[in-house]
């Protein structure tokens, strides 16, 4: 369909609107060096089309080793969702010196905001409409997407989480994201993980 120019006809949900009162914070990524984990981590939502509306993933991924921290679903966008994923990263992992996202209000609340600073981490956002900025974990939604969700199909949120489940590796490694050329291949970690907001079955 792609290669056809043919796209589905639905309103697709837009994961990063900014909120207008929220603050947003400088890009702190540019021309910096990332060669050890721990020194930045990035976090993303996107959605994932359902036979009845649409279910929305967030995930925590660290920049330098590419592992998926946390993850969770939810049927609202609200922030609890991310800040619930947030909370066991930081639990498990530690923490990053700094922490990158897009400016969806998601991020840009109080409620994500305040975990960053109460635990000392920089706090740094793209810039508008700069996808780029945020590539790794862009391109393990694509993966994702690609390999787990269009080939399953799945019915029911459950169904979901348990897909996801089996392909988001959290402890143990499995490579799902590409690498730059010269890159050394990281994969990310394995466990049970993805909590879900309210009952969707």
């Amino acid at each position: 369909m792609a290669k056809m120019g043919l796209t589905p006809i639905y309103q697709r949900p837009r994961t990063n609107d900014p909120h207008p009162q929220h603050r947003v914070y400088p890009y702190l990524l540019r021309k910096l060096v990332i060669e050890r984990p721990n020194h930045v981590w990035c976090a993303d939502v996107t959605y994932i089309a359902m036979r009845r509306g649409f279910l929305y993933l967030v995930g925590i991924m660290d920049w330098a080793t590419r592992k998926v921290l946390a993850w969770r679903l939810s049927n609202t966008m609200d922030a609890g969702f991310c800040v619930a994923a947030l909370e066991e990263a930081l639990g498990r992992f530690g923490k990053p010196e700094i922490f990158n996202t897009d400016q969806g209000s998601q991020f840009t609340s109080q409620a994500f905001t305040s975990v960053l600073r109460n635990a000392e981490v920089r706090i740094s956002m793209d810039g508008r409409g700069r996808w780029m900025d945020n590539v790794f974990i862009e391109r393990l939604w694509r993966s994702l997407k690609y390999e787990c969700v269009y080939l399953h199909a799945f019915e029911t949120g459950s169904e979901l989480r348990a897909g996801l489940a089996r392909w988001i590796p959290i402890t143990t490694p499995s490579v799902r994201t590409q690498v730059l050329p010269g890159e050394p291949r990281q994969r990310p970690m394995d466990d049970q993980n993805g909590g879900m907001n309210d009952n969707w079955d």
